[in-house]
Formats: C-alpha cells, sequence, structure tokens
C-alpha cells in the first residue's frame, strides 16, 4: 500500500533513512559506471592509436568529444527533470549511456568510436546533475548529509579503480571491454530502477527557454573544449577560439537567463551571498581536487616509470581513505555544518599536496600511503557537504536547476584545473631546462633531461596548488553554516511508493 506525504495541516509519514537505501542503489550504480567509464578511458589511448592504425590527437577525440557532449547537455538536466520526470530523465540517460556502451565496444574506425563516445557522453553528462537533485528530494530533511555522502562514495571511489580496472583489462585482455562491463552495470541500474525508484512529480514548465537552450550548451561545451586545449598553449588557435567563443555565449546566455521569465539555469540565486561565496569555495577545492588528482599519476608514469596498472595500485589508498571519510561526512555536515568540514578537509589536501611537493625519484609507492590517505580523507569529508550546503542555500524548488547549474560549472572548473596545473608544469619544466643548459637535441636527449628536471617542476606546481588550497582554509572560516529549517513542500511532490 502507498502513502503520499499530506499538505497543509495534515501530518507527513515518518521518513526514515532506511527507507531510501534501496532506490539509493539504483542512483550510486549509475553514477559509478558512468565515471569509471570516464577514467577508465584514458588507459586505453595508446592502444587504440595501434589498433586503428590513426595518431593519438585523432583518438583523443574519443576522450574530447564524450567531455563536450557532457559538458553540453548538463544545462539542460535542470529543465527536463521539471518537465518529464526525475526518474524519467535519469533512467533514460542510463539506458542511453548503456546502449552508447555497447555501440563503442563494436566501431572498426577511430571516427565510429569517436561519434559512439560522443553519444555515450550525452547519456551521461545528466546522470550526476539529476541524481544529486533526486537523492536531495528523497532524503529526510535532518539527514540530507549522510545520504549525500553515501552519494558521494562511487565519485570518488571510481576514479581510483578505473585506472585499475582499466590497466589490466588492456594489459591482459582487450580494450573492448572497458566498455562491454558497463553491460551488466548498466541493465541493473535501469531494472532496478524502474522497479525500486519512487516518482518525483513534474513539475509545470510555463515557459520554453528556446535561446538558453541553444546558448547554454554551446557556452559551457566550448569552455571546456579552449580550456582543455590550453594545456597544450594559451595562445593556440583552438584555445582561443574556444575560450573567446565559448565566453561570448555565456555572456549572452546570462543576459538572457537574467531577463526571461522561465530561464534554463537559475543565475538568480546567485544574488544570495552565502550562495557565492560557498560556490566560489566549491571551486577552490575542486580545482585542488582534480589539480591533485591528475598531477600525481602524471608523476608516477612520467617520472617514475609507472605503468597504468601499478598507478592504480598505488593511488588505491586515497580512494578507500574517501569512501571510509564520506558518510562520516555527511553524519557531521547534519551535526555541524559545512564550515569546519571545509576548514580540515582542506588542510588535509593541504598537507597531502606539501609531501607531494617533497617526492623524488627514489619514491616508493609505501612514501605516498600517508599523504593520499590525508587527500583522500580530506576530499571525503568536504565534497559532498559543500553540494548539499549550495543546494541548502538555494530555494527549494530550484533544486533541480541549482544542481545543472554546479554541475555545469563544475565542469568547467575541473577543465580549467587541469589545464592550469598541465601549463605551470610545462613552463617549469622548459624553464629548468633552458637554466642548466640541459641537452635537447635528441628525443633520447630531451627524455633525460625532463627526467632530471621533474622531481622539481612538479614539486614547483605542487607547491603553487598548496597555496591555493591554504587561501581556501582561510575563506573556509567565513562560511556560514546558515542551516535551513526542512522544506517539506519541497519534498511533498516525491510520491512515496515502496519507500515505507
Amino acid at each position: 500500500m502507498s502513502q503520499t506525504a499530506v499538505h497543509g495541516g495534515g501530518t507527513e509519514p515518518e521518513f526514515k533513512l532506511t527507507s531510501i537505501l534501496v532506490p539509493l542503489i539504483a542512483i550510486i550504480t549509475g553514477i559509478f559506471m558512468v565515471i569509471l567509464d570516464t577514467t577508465a578511458m584514458n588507459v586505453a589511448l595508446s592502444k587504440l592509436v595501434v589498433d586503428f592504425k590513426t595518431d593519438l590527437p585523432t583518438i583523443q577525440w574519443a576522450v574530447t568529444g564524450y567531455m563536450l557532449a557532457s559538458a553540453a547537455v548538463i544545462p539542460l538536466a535542470g529543465w527536463l527533470s521539471d518537465r518529464f520526470g526525475a526518474k524519467n530523465v535519469f533512467l533514460t540517460s542510463v539506458l542511453l549511456f548503456t546502449i552508447a556502451s555497447l555501440l563503442c565496444a563494436t566501431p572498426n574506425s577511430a571516427e565510429m568510436l569517436i561519434a559512439f563516445r560522443i553519444l555515450q557522453g550525452l547519456g551521461g553528462g545528466f546522470v550526476m546533475p539529476v541524481a544529486m537533485a533526486y537523492v536531495y528530494r528523497l532524503s529526510p530533511p535532518n539527514k540530507i548529509g549522510q545520504v549525500m555522502g553515501m552519494l558521494g562514495v562511487p565519485i570518488l571511489l571510481a576514479p581510483a579503480i578505473g585506472p585499475i580496472l582499466s590497466g589490466w583489462l588492456v594489459e591482459y585482455h582487450s580494450w573492448h571491454w572497458i566498455f562491454l562491463i558497463n553491460l551488466p552495470v548498466g541493465i541493473f541500474s535501469f531494472i532496478f530502477g524502474l522497479w525500486k525508484l519512487p516518482v518525483v512529480a513534474r513539475k509545470k514548465v510555463a515557459g520554453f527557454d528556446l535561446p538558453g537552450m541553444i546558448l547554454g550548451p554551446i557556452a559551457f561545451a566550448s569552455l571546456s573544449y579552449g580550456i582543455t586545449q590550453g594545456a597544450s598553449g594559451w595562445t593556440s588557435d583552438k584555445a582561443l577560439g574556444g575560450i573567446i567563443f565559448g565566453a561570448l555565449a555565456l555572456l549572452v546566455f546570462v543576459i538572457i537567463e537574467l531577463r526571461t521569465k522561465i530561464p534554463l539555469l537559475e543565475l538568480r540565486v546567485f544574488k544570495s551571498f552565502d550562495f557565492s561565496f560557498s560556490i566560489f569555495i566549491q571551486w577552490v577545492i575542486q580545482f585542488c581536487m582534480f589539480g591533485a588528482i591528475f598531477l600525481l599519476p602524471q608523476f608516477l608514469q612520467q617520472a617514475r616509470g609507472y605503468g597504468a596498472f601499478d598507478t592504480g595500485l598505488t593511488l588505491f589508498p586515497q580512494a578507500i581513505a574517501s569512501a571510509i571519510m564520506m558518510p562520516v561526512g555527511g553524519y557531521l555536515f547534519d551535526k555541524i555544518g559545512v564550515r569546519w568540514l571545509v576548514v580540515i578537509g582542506l588542510s588535509l589536501v593541504s598537507g597531502a599536496i606539501f609531501q607531494y611537493s617533497h617526492m623524488t625519484l627514489l619514491t616508493e609507492r609505501t612514501d605516498l600511503i600517508l599523504p593520499l590517505a590525508m587527500a583522500g580523507s580530506g576530499m571525503g569529508l568536504m565534497m559532498m557537504p559543500i553540494n548539499s550546503h549550495l543546494i541548502q542555500k538555494a530555494p527549494q524548488d530550484l533544486v533541480s536547476r541549482v544542481t545543472s547549474l554546479t554541475s555545469a560549472m563544475q565542469q568547467v572548473i575541473s577543465s580549467f584545473g587541469v589545464a592550469i596545473v598541465v601549463t605551470i608544469l610545462t613552463s617549469r619544466v622548459t624553464t629548468m631546462i633552458t637554466e642548466q643548459k640541459l641537452p635537447v637535441g635528441t628525443p633520447a636527449d630531451m627524455h633525460k633531461s625532463m627526467l632530471a628536471v621533474a622531481p622539481d617542476a612538479f614539486g614547483y606546481t605542487f607547491k603553487v596548488m598548496m597555496i591555493i588550497a591554504m587561501c581556501g582554509i582561510v575563506l573556509g572560516f567565513f562560511v556560514r553554516r546558515g542551516k535551513q529549517a526542512a522544506h517539506p513542500e519541497a519534498r511533498a511532490d516525491v510520491a512515496l511508493e515502496g519507500l515505507h
């Protein structure tokens, strides 16, 4: 027998945390599949170059195309959820991603793989923002941190498992299995979600923001592309073209969104100082996290000569620490708010980055266990609490729009963080080789010279990141707890069938 929330003067049914654990399984498996595949693809690129008889810049579009497709659809997620229902959008995106995964395992040319990866990105881009809004609406008001913490486990665990699993599959089996392993996970998530996910009532969407639906995807996709190309050179035509075109599209998009009555993304939430300040801190966290997650594997592979599989195994303590601390961070968020979680989390990440900055060519796997555990613990403590805090700071009837907004911005900031880190590292390597007058005549000479300066160049880059993280610590002290009262009307649109 189903139960529904009673409006007005009635009483709401008791909402226990255990009542949504089963629906969460469908959401978590869907998220895990998408993020796992995103990180796994990078490991297979060199093998794909050989199998398709192509070059790296061409096959790199299998990664770039996916990223652009994901960035393009994220702004649409909130409107589609309001118009067609979050359950329908989530299940459709999981199904599209699963079908595209099957197609990605079958191509006989690089061009076909790129096309199928773009299709996969269209499905994958919806999953995260829709899932976050979905889980927030299903959560008991006093358990939001704990539930969002559980949702965050696959977000930090999948990037660590991805290189291990994909490295093993590519090295000992076939790259096709990187995509084929998505099939049982995707089918399970779809069927289980169809069966157990409750229905979130659709909202009446009074308008159709066509200009926003065109300009939003163009702006975020162009910015992501331009910033990604900036890693190879900020003055290149691709980097400048993408950034300038994306910035102009974003400017026009913002003007239109502020004037239209029914905007695609609700930018008016930035009028709240608490929201704007908190999202800026989220960007600092995002920059430090993704910069460290990207840079450390590069040191292990380029300077220490680790393979993808060994690199994944080395980084695994970070994933374990994140998985352990994520629920702890969620529990503490419900008790004390987000301020001290940001301060402590960024302090742990700063301490880890400081230790990374002192790595040498003699650094062993055991030397990294402590800093990796510190970094993972810090990320686990603050990642989902800051997301939950942002959602609480927004008007409750705009939750789906806010998760689309924050997810779109996170995509750009993550790309920006990686591109900036690569730029600093490359510039430092070039400067040190020039200052020390090291030989660069042949590829062998260049390789030796890069190895000679790698520890100092990586150390310098890590120190820049540490300074940014420490600035984030200072800002964290000024975050207001501002814990809002429960908004029963925000969750009254959840049909609680199957939850009790």
